[in-house]
C-alpha cells in the first residue's frame, strides 16, 4: 500500500491521475443516494413529467457558451 507520504511527493498531475483512478473505481451502485438527494430527483422526474421543465443536449450547451465569447 502506498503511504501518504509518498503519496504527497508525487506531482499535482500524479496525484489527480490517482483521485481520477480511485472515483472511476466505485461502482456507483453501491453508494447510496441520501433521502434529500432521492427526494430531489423524485421532485425533478416529476416536474419533467407533467412538461415543467425540459432537457438540452451538451452539445446544445457548448455551442451556446462557445457563442457567449
Amino acid at each position: 500500500m502506498i503511504s501518504m507520504h509518498e503519496i504527497l511527493e508525487m506531482s499535482v498531475a500524479e496525484r489527480i491521475l490517482i483521485m481520477e483512478k480511485i472515483w472511476d473505481s466505485i461502482d456507483p451502485t453501491t453508494v447510496p443516494l441520501s433521502e434529500a438527494h432521492q427526494n430531489e430527483l423524485d421532485k425533478r422526474l416529476v416536474r419533467y413529467e407533467n412538461g415543467e421543465t425540459s432537457f438540452f443536449s451538451w452539445d446544445v450547451i457548448k455551442k451556446e457558451l462557445q457563442s457567449s465569447k
